[in-house]
């Protein structure tokens, strides 16, 4: 499989095309270059505005202010199995409009501006679009870029699961398509995969349909009527947080090439973000008061602790547990204690600027770890791992992967015979990427640990 390579095409057009494209949005883009507007990057379904991280630190690497970038982190961000019925742990399409709707309010009354650059990724652009075109949002929007979508359903059934948000056939998608797919006046990027979005195939393979027809397509993140791009060889996640994507994204945004995703590292990067649990098999995104968080500095060849921890908190109804001054070239392990929880090791590579959006999830045990002494987990939030990806655990392939040619898994595993302390160093390599971090193997009777990749 083909992967990143920045390289964009239009899905209808030529080159010629796509000069006049950017050309008809360069008002609005001229005129942020001179007073930027602020960004607000809406996650996906079970994700948080953690997943936004890297591209916000390649904006301001190429000059755009960090004041004006706004993350959301949505309450429940798992979507409903039917919209209409309550579930616990799970938001309907109209509360994640509505925590958007708030969260552009706040962002306006706070930045002075009257308009924001909203940017989406799967469940995002559908989160956006209701709250442009149902909920009022079109008067406070002056660009949307939404990236692997899913306009027109991971399915299409009808008839069936008509309640489903991601039925292309169902009540709501049917109803956002009905009349026009893109808010007239509002410009409109979408950015898509050519064929490896696992959420845009024509088969159920990797949605729990093996050999079943879908009703989707390859085109499925494309809308009628907007300036419609394809990042050849990306997966789900990478059309939005890959440093291609970025490419794009800044272009659209501030109406000027930059021929660099390079992050610039801070001096002295101060990090924060918030912690949160786990219900009923999905994340909640919400404080997790009480918690403990310490912080410790880790050899970057063995994963140890280097000395006591240098940041400790406990978490009060905020969720927080920073803000931390960090060294840009130090690796560190994240302890979180908490009621009802085992104790988490969360290994992170070293960061090279500031954020608040270094979020700590607690999640359950690995299945796989089952009755074996120890344990640890490598997932990557921001893609997924491809058949011919680097993906190893001291230098031997992991385990969880698949030969498919459609990345579809984001986490993978080891287990060991030794209950804790064992060194083991992954690492993940693919296209421009190359990231390896050291942890430690920690006991499956109390611990989860796991080896969280940035890029």
């Amino acid at each position: 499989m083909k992967r990143p390579n920045g390289i964009i095409t239009l899905l209808r057009g030529s080159a010629i095309a796509l000069a006049t494209v950017f050309a008809s949005i360069g008002g609005i883009a001229n005129a942020q270059a001179a007073d930027p507007l602020p960004i607000v990057f809406v996650h996906g379904d079970s994700d948080s505005g953690s997943t936004w991280i890297a591209q916000k630190w390649r904006f301001e690497s190429n000059g755009y202010p960090r004041d004006l970038m706004f993350a959301a982190d949505l309450d429940h961000p798992a979507a409903r199995s039917d919209d209409t019925v309550p579930e616990d742990n799970r938001s309907s399409t109209a509360d994640v409009a509505s925590q958007l709707a708030g969260l552009v309010a706040r962002v306006r009354l706070e930045t002075g501006a009257d308009k924001v650059v909203l940017i989406g990724n799967s469940r995002g652009c559908q989160t956006i679009r209701n709250y442009v075109q149902n909920a009022g949002g079109a008067a406070s929007a002056a660009l949307l870029v939404l990236t692997g979508c899913v306009h027109h359903g991971v399915f299409v059934a009808p008839g069936v699961a008509m309640g489903s948000e991601y039925n292309g056939a169902g009540h709501f998608l049917s109803g956002l398509n009905a009349i026009t797919e893109v808010v007239p006046g509002l410009p409109t990027i979408t950015i898509r995969s050519d064929r490896f979005d696992l959420y845009a195939q024509p088969m159920g393979d990797f949605i729990g349909r093996p050999g079943q027809p879908t009703g989707a397509t390859h085109d499925n993140a494309a809308l009628r009527g907007a300036t419609n791009l394809v990042l050849p060889g990306v997966d789900h996640r990478e059309t939005a947080y890959s440093s291609a994507a970025f490419l794009q994204m800044f272009k659209a945004v501030a109406g000027r090439p930059t021929f660099s995703a390079a992050i610039v590292a801070e001096e002295k990067p101060v990090l924060d973000g918030e912690v949160s649990g786990w219900a009923n098999d999905r994340p909640t995104n919400l404080a997790l008061v009480g918690a403990r968080v310490s912080v410790f500095e880790t050899n970057p060849e063995s994963g140890a602790r280097e000395g006591e921890a240098v940041h400790v908190k406990t978490i009060g109804a905020d969720g927080r547990w920073g803000p931390f001054e960090a060294k840009n070239d130090q690796t560190y392990e994240f302890r979180i204690q908490a009621k009802g929880y085992p104790t988490h090791h969360i290994y992170r590579s070293a960061f090279p600027r500031s954020s608040d959006l270094v979020n700590l999830r607690l999640y359950p045990q690995t299945k796989e770890a089952e009755g074996k002494a120890g344990a640890l987990q490598m997932m990557r939030p921001r893609g997924y791992f491809g058949a011919d990806d680097t993906v190893t655990f001291n230098g031997e392939r992991a385990s969880g992967l698949n030969d498919h040619e459609v990345p579809n898994g984001w986490k993978v595993w080891m287990t060991s015979a030794e209950g804790s302390g064992q060194t083991v160093v992954g690492r993940f390599a693919s296209g421009d990427v190359d990231e390896t971090i050291a942890a430690k193997v920690w006991p499956v009777d109390g611990h989860v640990a796991w080896i969280e990749l940035t890029y």
